[in-house]
């Protein structure tokens, strides 16, 4: 059970990060400005909630590091997750709710060079949300949920490397030969040298060890 409790919080920790780096590359709003060509301008999540891509590589990194951390430090990390989907969560519940003008700012001033999110507000004619607000808002309600999910398993979590020291410890059991051998007899390299010395005597009196 605690393996499967690491396993799933970490692979869910990613999942949401790499799903918030992907959608901070997606259309979230599309603005139509009020010009005679009612100018069309395709606004990313990146531009929409502009710590989108940095928390999601902070939560992708922070997954990776729970899955070998110690335990003082996977209540520290769930922690951190429980914060940043919420802090992500109510930017981007903005977005998918209220559609604020400030969320498409900087693609305007950047097609238009007109500054100021009044001056901004004046040439937005309207503005519409795609499917990926919605999307990345359930994803941070899921990382939500999984910083909860470490906080409350986190202490029945094995500890990390432990199969590595039961298998030292087994090499290092009783009855295992001794540096010197002398515990269990001669070590093998011994008698193969014992032998060879046999061989060489027999050589020497003129008779053939392989008889």
């Amino acid at each position: 059970m605690s393996r499967r409790s690491r396993l799933l919080s970490v692979v869910v920790t990613v999942l949401c990060g790499a799903l918030g780096v992907i959608s901070s590359t997606q259309t979230w709003l599309v603005v139509e400005l009020q010009d005679a060509a009612h100018h069309a301008l395709e606004v990313p999540g990146a531009s929409a909630v502009p710590v989108l891509a940095p928390l999601s590589l902070a939560v992708l990194a922070l997954g990776a590091a729970l899955s070998i951390v110690g335990r003082a430090l996977r209540y520290v990390f769930g922690a951190l997750a429980f914060f940043i989907g919420s802090v992500l969560a109510w930017l981007t519940a903005r977005v998918v709710f209220e559609q604020p003008v400030s969320a498409v700012a900087s693609v305007v001033t950047e097609s238009t060079g007109i500054a100021g999110e009044t001056s901004v507000a004046k040439l937005v004619a309207s503005i519409d949300a795609t499917a990926w607000p919605v999307v990345t808002l359930v994803v941070w309600a899921l990382l939500i949920v999984a910083g909860v999910f470490v906080l409350a398993t986190a202490h029945s979590w094995s500890r990390t490397g432990r199969r590595y020291r039961t298998d030292e410890g087994a090499k290092a059991a009783p009855g295992t030969a001794s540096p010197s051998g002398s515990a269990d007899g001669p070590r093998p390299h011994d008698a193969a040298g014992s032998r060879a010395i046999d061989d060489w005597d027999d050589l020497s009196r003129g008779e053939d060890p392989t008889a």
